[in-house]
């Protein structure tokens, strides 16, 4: 099956940028956690990312400084607060996942590409320029005042596009963040790329790709 979409919206962090989170928290706190508890630290501290973006929105950096706090509280780990400084700061450094820029190059000429990203404005253009692809437009949970998976997050950015989900196809690789809110808003098509950090699900209408070069192909491109 292929679609025609009006836009095509993609989650960034992730999805395109290499989502490094758990890495560099690793990392710092590897002289902190034991290796054998590291696995479950890190589990805590996703988790509680996923948490502290339910509620009112508040900036990034309180998103993160909080979870690494819960995670180190719930784990008896000690906190710095230089901690979150140093897992923020690292977030523009990320690069894009093989093949990605390639692809958004690819399908720029025909789809107008979108990112909407659990982001702050000053934060998303580094990531943006690692993509190299020309973008329609980049909107940010800051702007919309909610993070995904709320559907508000969504809605900001149909009323900037003045086009319905019935119109879009959106792509990510989080079910918990973006494709079940995308199942639920009835969005044309949804793309799930598998990169191992989620389970998959056949049961929210997704096409599961196992690599992103497939993602033309759906296109008819």
């Amino acid at each position: 099956m292929t679609f025609k979409p009006k836009f095509i919206s993609f989650d960034c962090y992730g999805t395109l940028i290499n989502f490094e989170m758990g890495p560099t928290a690793k990392r710092l706190f590897k002289d902190r956690v034991p290796a054998g508890r590291m696995p479950a630290f890190l589990d805590s501290f996703r988790a509680y990312r996923l948490d502290e973006v339910l509620g009112e929105w508040k900036p990034f950096f309180n998103v993160v400084e909080n979870s690494i706090q819960r995670a180190c509280k719930a784990h008896g780990v000690d906190y710095q607060a230089s901690d979150a400084v140093a897992l923020y700061d690292a977030i523009p450094s990320w690069q894009p996942h093989p093949n990605v820029v390639e692809v958004l190059e690819a399908i720029a000429p025909h789809v107008p590409l979108v990112i909407l990203s659990n982001s702050m404005v000053d934060l998303i253009p580094a990531s943006v320029a690692h993509l190299k692809a020309k973008f329609h437009a980049v909107y940010t949970a800051e702007e919309a005042r909610a993070y995904k998976p709320r559907f508000q997050t969504f809605e900001y950015m149909f009323d900037q596009l003045g086009c319905a989900p019935d119109q879009m196809m959106h792509v990510s690789s989080s079910f918990r963040y973006d494709l079940m809110t995308a199942s639920d808003l009835g969005f044309m098509a949804k793309a799930f790329i598998d990169r191992g950090h989620e389970p998959t699900s056949e049961n929210f209408g997704v096409s599961r790709l196992t690599d992103v070069r497939q993602l033309p192909g759906l296109l008819g491109l």
